[in-house]
């Protein structure tokens, strides 16, 4: 298949982008779609032009850095599906595909299509955590967890910190990815010692670092390609408000 893409060129973050326009030929339906950026990558070395910048790692839907906004989706137009396990099937022969970058003032362009999400990881440090004593490894069995709690603590712990939601949200709002790290924690016992403390503290950071608020559109749930589901903001403000309270 033959296509056209409009893709983002930033060369620094001080420097103003602007969309570029690339053809590209006999591009396999089984293809996925950072081969089909590797395949055009290849050409623009061969022309001795920069190849378009982008991130990826593991390619298997793990890791969350193949952060592309794809025809107005993040991740592109396949539901439950990062963009490195998006394939070029989902296309028409000869679409134009836009790509760019997460749009958020807390994700700044790095370069192309790359942002910098070290905020998130600003927030998982200010309160993402459980501490506990050392020594001896205690029993599997030795806590007794209810098995409704720690199927929606697994749920919740799928989240892969990808940026999704900020990217669909309109007020770039962080708010699932936090709750998800708040309730994969509040749901279990090993994180009821410290969940006062983390809520506050993981919410405060949000906000520092200028995350909007919530829209209540369902955007960020609709887009996240490990469908976290919006329950977990409900549960992060109840979390909050007794946290507040006591």
């Amino acid at each position: 298949m033959d296509l056209k893409l409009k893709i983002w060129r930033q060369a620094s973050p001080t420097e103003k982008g602007q969309f570029k326009a690339y053809d590209v030929h006999n591009i396999s339906t089984d293809a996925s779609f950072l081969e089909m950026l590797d395949i055009l990558n290849d050409e623009l070395i061969e022309k001795g032009e920069r190849p378009v910048a982008y991130d990826h790692d593991c390619r298997e839907g793990i890791c969350g850095m193949c952060s592309l906004f794809i025809n107005g989706h993040p991740h592109g137009p396949e539901a439950a599906t990062t963009t490195c396990q998006l394939h070029m099937r989902k296309f028409k022969d000869g679409e134009t595909i836009v790509i760019e970058p997460w749009r958020a003032k807390p994700f700044p362009v790095v370069r192309d299509l790359i942002v910098d999400r070290s905020a998130f990881d600003e927030i998982i440090q200010s309160g993402g955590y459980i501490s506990v004593s050392t020594g001896g490894v205690p029993d599997a069995n030795s806590i007794p967890i209810n098995r409704d709690s720690a199927e929606l603590a697994m749920d919740a712990a799928a989240c892969i910190g990808c940026g999704a939601c900020v990217a669909a949200c309109k007020n770039a709002s962080a708010m699932l990815f936090v709750s998800a790290k708040v309730s994969q924690f509040a749901l279990l016992p090993q994180g009821k010692i410290e969940a006062k403390d983390r809520v506050k503290t993981m919410v405060a950071k949000m906000d520092e670092l200028g995350f909007g608020n919530c829209t209540n559109t369902y955007a960020c749930e609709a887009e996240c390609p490990k469908e976290i589901s919006v329950a977990n903001i409900a549960r992060m403000n109840r979390e909050f408000l007794k946290a507040k309270l006591g």
